[in-house]
């Protein structure tokens, strides 16, 4: 005799998110909530530990070939998904919430972006370009000892822009669809792409395998920012029809197969051109320009933040959704 579907009640193993998947949902909304309260911490970041953890191994296995830098990714991002993993085994829906927090927390960096954003304004409106220049390293690695108000502007638009993928948009979705394996592994991913995934003589060879991984991890989320940004353009006093027309004309544009998804979407609704010559100590990029309007000014940096602010906000809620409809498949 069939049974009825409606005497059978879906376990966590067959649909629905369970309890340990909503106690994951409002743990990584706790995370955000705790970034904005609280920020990166000055000392003792988990971050900053595992890239001293990542430049010691990297001592060990050097030499410039990809398969050296191939292993150290292997190591550095497989130790940090294995801690994922482990954490991840809670059981209780209140310690399983609070890991995933702690999680969030230690890998989004929105609060700080708009803390250095903020900072480089002030410095800028009161005319301190020395202060500025000093200021800049915190968010790009462009050198800033040649640059005017114009370029320090540019340079903080651009960063802030990209940086709110990688910061705030990719771990909230790694976090969502892949849990806390996803947060920490994102993040090591990212952070040894900020470390060794140059085009210098040192890292051309071993940083390639860092780099080509975090423009894979990265493709999804910098992708869901431009669209973001396009919603929400209005915030800022831009308009989402410009920045959608600018993000689908020179998105493709940046040599960066990521970042020009991030900075065109940015320079539509704020409506400046972004782009140009950018230096790197000795090496010189020309990139092509994006966007339709006038060149960023001081006023625009405000702007920026108060964009990225919405944009990770957006990210955080839709997160949660995502997190929500991903099946617990641990068995029933």
């Amino acid at each position: 005799m069939p049974i009825s579907s409606r005497n059978v009640r879906p376990g966590p193993g067959r649909s629905g998110a369970g309890p340990s998947g909503y106690a994951h949902a409002l743990g990584m909304l706790a995370g955000v909530a705790l970034d904005a309260l609280l920020a990166d911490p000055r000392r003792g970041h988990p971050v900053a530990l595992f890239g001293r953890a990542a430049a010691a191994l990297e001592k060990r296995l050097y030499g410039d070939a990809r398969a050296n830098g191939a292993a150290h990714v292997a190591l550095c991002v497989g130790s940090a998904a294995l801690l994922g993993v482990a954490a991840g085994r809670v059981r209780h829906p209140l310690a399983r919430g609070a890991v995933s927090a702690v999680a969030t927390w230690s890998v989004l960096g929105g609060t700080t972006l708009g803390r250095e954003g903020a900072a480089m304004a002030a410095f800028l409106e009161s005319g301190d370009l020395a202060g500025a220049r000093g200021r800049l390293p915190h968010l790009c690695g462009r050198d800033p000892s040649h640059l005017e108000e114009a370029g320090l502007a540019r340079a903080t638009v651009e960063s802030i822009a990209e940086n709110t993928s990688d910061a705030v948009v990719a771990p909230l979705l790694w976090g969502a669809v892949a849990g806390v394996p996803g947060l920490l592994a994102y993040r090591a991913v990212n952070t040894l792409d900020a470390m060794v995934g140059h085009r210098d003589a040192r890292y051309t060879r071993f940083g390639w395998a860092a780099a080509r991984l975090d423009d894979v991890a990265n493709a999804v989320p910098a992708r869901l920012t431009g669209l973001l940004t396009v919603l929400a353009a209005p915030v800022a006093g831009g308009s989402a029809r410009r920045a959608a027309a600018v993000l689908r004309r020179d998105g493709h544009r940046h040599p960066s197969p990521n970042a020009g998804r991030c900075e065109a979407a940015f320079a539509g609704a704020l409506d400046v051109t972004l782009g140009g010559t950018n230096v790197y100590g000795s090496r010189v990029e020309h990139r092509p320009e994006m966007g339709d309007g006038r060149k960023p000014e001081v006023r625009d940096i405000r702007r920026s933040v108060r964009l990225a602010r919405a944009v990770g906000f957006a990210a955080a809620g839709l997160a949660v959704l995502v997190a929500l409809g991903v099946r617990d498949r641990r068995p029933a």
